[in-house]
């Protein structure tokens, strides 16, 4: 069994990661609200990831006899500048998730406990490829400019995003 500590922190992590998924789901109101709905179903597909992240962190933690508590949640920015200050706030979001599971894996390490060690490094390769992601739609968007031919683009583009639940 993991230490208390390290549940603690497990927990922590897959209350963010419920928080992160209403974080998306804003984002895709936002979006809605735009008429973009190709943007608005990548950010619910982001949100069903984030749910998915929590789950795994919820199977984990019972797997190793931990007690999994559900805490509340900090409400969610709900309004944006623009879609570039979406994926924006999107990105700097991915960081601070990355930031953290970081923290997790340096307590892992600390305890020696190896088991959460193998469980958190799925955790380590998802972000970057979540940190990529972003990082090239902003991109995108920074090429498109003020183009509503560029935009349209991106919104198709992302409207054929599904989530597949990675093992």
């Amino acid at each position: 069994m993991a230490s208390e500590k390290l549940i603690k922190a497990l927990n922590d992590q897959l209350n963010f990661e419920y928080e992160s998924a209403n974080y998306y789901i804003a984002m895709a109101a936002y979006c809605a609200d735009q008429d973009l709905e190709g943007i608005e179903n990548f950010f619910m597909v982001q949100a069903e990831e984030e749910r998915f992240h929590a789950r795994k962190f919820y199977d984990y933690i019972n797997d190793v006899d931990g007690r999994v508590t559900i805490q509340t949640m900090e409400a969610p920015k709900n309004d944006y500048t623009s879609i570039k200050d979406a994926f924006e706030t999107a990105l700097a979001h991915e960081k601070k998730v990355t930031s953290r599971i970081n923290d997790l894996m340096k307590l892992a390490h600390e305890e020696h406990d190896y088991a959460t060690v193998s469980f958190l490094n799925w955790f380590v390769d998802e972000q970057v490829e979540e940190e990529a992601s972003m990082k090239t739609i902003i991109a995108k968007i920074e090429k498109i400019a003020n183009s509503p031919q560029g935009l349209y683009m991106l919104d198709n583009e992302l409207a054929s995003r599904t989530f597949t639940p990675a093992e």
